[in-house]
Formats: structure tokens, sequence, C-alpha cells
């Protein structure tokens, strides 16, 4: 990318004229400072976008990180920064990724042709050649040699240029492959390799344009979870975000989607559910299968045995969007809760 382009991406992220700049600016650095951030190209990007308050899901995730951690780790850094400030500019590289492949496969079949072409033209000569044995004209054989060495040379140079558009297309299926891992990697939470919130949103989304009968909303919530961080400490914590992330990954039916939604909340979005008892059947299966988890404390070597979660399910209804359904999720979800826990509420 020259320098030209560059200025025009940061335009196209950053559109505020100098002024409003230098007062976001001015919110960010002191934030950076107090929070000991390091000085580098993508904080100054996540707190700048901090400052201006247009993406409330990563304002969210800048807090709880200052909270959680003494210092800002690097990769949550790196993740957020895809996520939220260049995750267009990755699609666009997708597509443009797309588009020269379609590219280089044409110029392959078309260099291909050619090449069996001058192939019949050799075979052709060839025939020539020997219709001239007893010519007239004792100049024929030798121009005839002539052409079919020249064919001879092209031909060598189009099957080199063959190979190298092989080689190129190789190249290019290589870092589309990178492409895909690092777009899926902003798509996914790091820790539990379940979908991250922003994209959870999304694929909402899209469930509830597109044909959303029989649409169904999962909200989870793990009980006492800070009982695990405060006793056993955040990595404890950690593992059992990840054997609940497992839960959902191995149980998930067709066309379901399961998402962190935040903390130790998550959701599921149920494609094809006629209704709530199938949905309900659904729950209280993760609920058993969370609440049969074994996680050993390895600084203690205890067994924990007391992992359960509280589930809130929601079927989708003629007017519903994202938020609707969502409110009825969590608030089935906070009947769960206030009734004792570790059950399924509808």
């Amino acid at each position: 990318m020259n320098p030209s382009e560059m200025r025009a991406t940061a335009l196209a992220l950053y559109p505020e004229d100098t002024l409003e700049a230098a007062t976001l600016l001015k919110q960010a650095v002191p934030l950076m400072v107090r929070h000991n951030i390091p000085a580098n190209p993508v904080q100054y990007a996540l707190w700048y976008t901090y400052s201006k308050g247009q993406e409330p899901e990563l304002n969210r995730h800048l807090d709880r990180l200052v909270k959680d951690f003494d210092c800002f780790p690097p990769e949550s850094a790196a993740k957020l920064f895809r996520e939220y400030i260049i995750r267009d500019e990755l699609e666009d590289a997708r597509i443009g990724q797309q588009q020269a492949i379609k590219l280089v496969d044409g110029m392959e079949r078309d260099v291909s042709r050619s090449v069996k072409g001058n192939l019949n033209f050799q075979v052709s000569l060839g025939h020539c050649m020997e219709m001239l044995e007893a010519p007239d004209d004792n100049s024929l054989p030798t121009i005839l040699n002539e052409l079919q060495q020249s064919a001879q040379v092209m031909q060598d140079q189009q099957a080199l240029f063959l190979y190298q558009l092989r080689a190129a297309q190789n190249e290019i299926k290589t870092l589309r492959d990178k492409l895909e891992e690092a777009s899926l990697a902003a798509m996914l939470d790091g820790l539990t390799q379940v979908f991250n919130r922003a994209t959870f949103n999304r694929l909402l989304e899209q469930a509830l344009n597109n044909a959303p009968d029989g649409l169904a909303l999962i909200m989870l919530d793990i009980d006492h979870f800070k009982q695990f961080n405060d006793q056993y400490g955040h990595p404890l914590g950690d593992r059992v975000l990840q054997h609940v992330g497992q839960v959902l990954r191995n149980l998930l039916p067709p066309h379901a989607t399961a998402a962190r939604y935040g903390g130790e909340e998550f959701c599921v979005i149920l494609k094809g559910c006629a209704d709530l008892e199938s949905v309900h059947a659904f729950a209280e299966q993760l609920r058993v299968k969370i609440q049969s988890l074994r996680i050993r404390a390895r600084s203690s070597e205890k067994m924990l045995d007391t992992i359960t979660a509280s589930f809130g399910i929601a079927l989708f209804e003629v007017g519903d969007n994202l938020e609707t359904l969502l409110t009825r999720a969590d608030d089935a979800l906070y009947q769960a809760k206030r009734s004792g826990r570790n059950q399924v509420h509808r």
C-alpha cells in the first residue's frame, strides 16, 4: 500500500477534523497513562476509538481488561484492534484475494490452451516435413525446420510461464489460508473458541432478517463465577470458561451458533425450533452437561464439583428485533438466577 492509499484508509477510519482529533487525543493519552498502557500505534488506535465512544462493546472490553489485569495483555490489544478497528479492511482484503485468485486461474487456463495449441502446431509441422521429403524447392525443409524450432522455443517459454503461474497460485492459496485464519481469529473469542460478541450480534441480525420462523435464543450464565476467581485465581476461572465453551461446541446441533456474550455469559442461536419445549430440552441438556464438569484446581489438587449455570430461553415472535429477543432471554435468565440458579427458565 502506497502512502496516498494509507492516508485514504486512515481518513476513512478517522474522519474527524484536526480540532476534534486533537480533543480526542487529549482524552485518550491521559487514559493510557493512567492505566500504564504501552505507547504504540495499536493502543493509540484503541484508546482514540474509546474516547470517541462510538463502539460501546470495545469500551466495555477495555474497561474490563484494565480492571482485571495489572498490565494490558498485548494479545488482547491485537485481537481488539482486528475486531473493532480494521474489521472492514480484513473483509476488503479477502475480496481482493478472491479477485486475484480468479484472475490467475483464468490466466493459467489461457496459457494451458496456448501450450496445447503449440504442441498441435508442432505435430502439423512434423507432418509437413514428412510430406516434403523430395521437394521441388530445396529451401522449404530448412524454412519449415526453422519454424519448428521457433515453435519449440515458444512452447518452452510458455511452459515456464505456466510453471510460474502455478507457483503463484500456490503462494496465493497460502496467503488466502492465512487470511482466513486471521479473519476467523477476529470472529472467535480467544479463550473459549466460540464466537465473540461482535460476531454473535451480526449473526443474530442475519438470522432475524432471513426467515426467522423457528428461531430461538438461549442465554446462560455460570453460577457464582466470581467465587472461582476469588478463591482459586483467574487461571482457574479461565479453565472453567474453556470447558463450558467446549461443552457448547460439542453439543451444538446443525445450524446452531454459540458465542461468549461477555464475562461468564454465553449465548446460543438455534434455528428450526418449533416450540419452546424443544428449546427447553436442549438447554436442559447443556445444563446437565455443565453440572457434570469436573475441573481440578492445580494449586490444591482439589476437584471442583460445583460448576453450574442458569439459563434463560426465548422464542422468536413476530415483530422481534435483536434487542427485544435478547431482552426476553435475559429476563428469563434473571428469573432463573432469582429462583435458585442451576435451572432453565422461559
